[in-house]
């Protein structure tokens, strides 16, 4: 049994009041602190972050700047506390900018630390070449230290935050999207990268590579997914309203098996799961996926 500290983060990368600001509150309603019943769990409640704003930063070019930093800032110090006093921090809600303030704080509580990444985009994106100043298209990017010339100065202080061999990336099929800006994969740059079709063939002999390869740099490490890495027939609640999703990503069961027998191996000392829209899920149907999921990550956790 292992203590867990459950942190939700009412964010939204666009600065909008509802979406993905609201995905921590609904799944919260939906059961998902108590799919962790078989563990001690503080529940943390919501971050406190100040009012969004969908106007784009002068210098960063960011999108809700304000409250970005605000949660980079606070989640940074809440998971280093968590660290440190022996419990393993779940975050959940907003979208993949929490790793800015997650695995900043798993460095800093244990030095070296390493990064599982599943995601269906590689989220590189230069600030000075994106289309839309979302922060969850380029955290990656500033994670390794590549880009963040026009950062905020608070968030360029913590970074590079991961070595590049720290890093284990699964699931992106963003080839085109990326193709329009120029920019290239990690894959060309080292980086330890598996498709969806390479997962999908073993999901569990993936997961156990994956972690392999980190622990060679890094004992410890962060786990995280974002739920657009799933085919959008199995997950509608993913992506922008209004914007086609990359089709193709992997099933419900791929993701699990992946997903769980990364969460029980030797050193996983978090988790994230972001990118849940409650706004497209009126039925609450993909709520309830998600805690099933929990649940089933929250059963490997020693």
């Amino acid at each position: 049994m292992a203590e867990l500290e459950l942190i939700g983060v009412p964010f939204d990368g666009y600065g909008r009041s509802g979406n993905l600001a609201r995905a921590s509150r609904v799944l919260r309603a939906a059961g998902f602190v108590d799919a962790f019943e078989m563990h001690r769990v503080i529940d943390a409640g919501d971050l406190d972050l100040p009012e969004p704003n969908a106007d784009r930063a002068l210098g960063s070019g960011l999108v809700n700047e304000g409250a970005l930093i605000a949660m980079a800032d606070a989640l940074n110090d809440q998971v280093t506390r968590a660290v440190r006093g022996g419990r393993f921090p779940v975050v959940y809600g907003a979208d993949c900018s929490t790793l800015l303030g997650s695995v900043t704080a798993l460095r800093d509580a244990v030095g070296t630390s390493g990064l599982l990444f599943i995601d269906g985009h590689e989220d590189t994106m230069p600030l000075d070449v994106s289309e839309d100043g979302e922060a969850a298209n380029t955290e990656i990017g500033l994670l390794l230290g590549l880009t963040g010339r026009f950062a905020p100065e608070s968030l360029r202080a913590r970074m590079p935050a991961i070595e590049p061999d720290a890093l284990a990336m699964l699931g992106p099929r963003d080839e085109e999207w990326r193709r329009q800006f120029n920019v290239g994969s990690l894959r060309e740059r080292g980086i330890w990268q598996r498709s969806v079709e390479e997962i999908a063939a073993d999901p569990s002999k993936v997961a156990r590579e994956a972690v392999a390869h980190l622990r060679v740099t890094a004992e410890n490490w962060w786990l995280h997914v974002d739920l657009d890495v799933l085919n959008p027939d199995e997950f509608t609640s993913q992506g922008v309203p209004g914007v086609e999703d990359e089709p193709g990503g992997l099933s419900w069961q791929q993701l699990t098996d992946l997903a769980v027998t990364a969460a029980g191996m030797e050193g996983c000392r978090g988790w994230s799961v972001a990118i849940y829209d409650p706004d497209q899920d009126v039925n609450r149907t993909d709520a309830a996926k998600i805690v099933r999921f929990a649940r089933e990550i929250g059963s490997v956790l020693t």
